[in-house]
């Protein structure tokens, strides 16, 4: 049987802006099991990234506070412990690839170097042994003439090789967690395909844990066995990806789904169009009552805009924060 992995627990994390504080991530909560992989869907700036960073302790402290909530990892609360044992943590036990390499890699270290340190660091690995090892990594993420590539800078390699790249430094020391955040968003289709292809094998490989950030339903459909789906800064919808795509229960994750193309659909002689969600996701600055979807649903009705709804469970493993099962 599988045993819970992650568990975040009503995090709450919020951002000084030139309006004052405002709540980025707004009373968050879900799971992930060993051996699971976990889909976190939303448009840009509904909190993805920060729900991510703040496992991982890597919310800039400048502007941003984890206010409340507990992160637990193998039962440990993340964000109760020190700082030098989130570090010896971090790269070893959980590992992040990030969605843009080029902001992510040192530019002025050879790929080959970015790679050896987490061995020497976490490990205690000898340089020549992590060297040894970071050359077998390039090649086991299918990076061509790997030995030649240890000695490249991230500006001589094509965007899917930096990506390749990171995904070995987040694997050297085989964590248990790999957080995606996005990491095929700048990539063309077909090198897509092999990045989502080579992380699912790493993660049979070595039965880890992945938690695939990203706005796309249909990477999601490939990879993840459940989504949690969100929006501003809240979680509006928890499910078995099956339920998500058969009977999705939230106005938001319809919308979602209507608005993925199809093949054939600029054609349609019916007229179907592809189909967007009118108007745009809340900013921090704007205060919200009720319903933070409200402006936005063609279901909207009076309790929505008085009220935020509960997440309610509505058949199965499904839940949903909506009025028209809370109503």
């Amino acid at each position: 049987m599988s045993s819970r992995l992650l568990e975040i627990q009503d995090l709450c994390v919020s951002f000084q802006t030139p309006q004052g504080v405002r709540g980025a991530v707004d009373h968050v909560s879900f799971s992930l099991e060993e051996g699971e992989t976990l889909g976190l869907v939303g448009e840009s700036g509904c909190g993805k990234s920060v729900t991510a960073l703040s496992i991982l302790g890597l919310v800039d402290t400048s502007t941003g506070v984890v206010n409340s909530g507990r992160i637990l990892f193998k039962g440990q609360n993340l964000l109760g412990i020190r700082p030098e044992a989130l570090r010896r943590l971090r790269g070893k036990e959980i590992s992040m690839v990030f969605q843009e390499p080029m902001t992510s890699l040192n530019p002025i270290l050879p790929v080959g170097r970015q790679i050896a340190e987490p061995l020497m660091v976490h490990e205690g690995l000898s340089k020549t042994e992590a060297y040894a090892s970071a050359a077998t990594w390039l090649e086991r993420v299918n990076i061509p003439m790997a030995r030649k590539r240890m000695k490249e800078y991230p500006f001589q390699l094509s965007g899917g090789m930096r990506q390749r790249v990171m995904i070995a430094m987040a694997m050297v020391c085989r964590p248990g967690l790999l957080i995606a955040d996005e990491p095929t968003t700048a990539l063309d289709v077909s090198t897509q395909a092999q990045i989502l292809t080579l992380i699912e094998a790493l993660k049979s490989d070595f039965r880890m844990s992945v938690l695939f950030i990203t706005h796309d339903l249909g990477i999601v459909a490939q990879t993840a066995g459940r989504v949690v789906v969100m929006y501003a800064g809240q979680v509006v919808e928890n499910a078995p990806v099956t339920d998500i795509f058969d009977r999705p229960a939230h106005p938001y994750t319809k919308g979602l789904l209507n608005s993925i193309p199809r093949m054939g659909m600029h054609s349609d002689k019916s007229g179907k169009r592809l189909q967007e969600i009118p108007g745009s996701l809340p900013t921090l600055a704007k205060s919200m009552n009720g319903c933070r979807f409200a402006d936005r649903c063609p279901e909207v009705f009076e309790p929505c805009r008085v009220k935020d709804p509960h997440m309610i469970l509505i058949q199965g493993m499904q839940q949903a924060r909506c009025w028209l099962y809370d109503a």
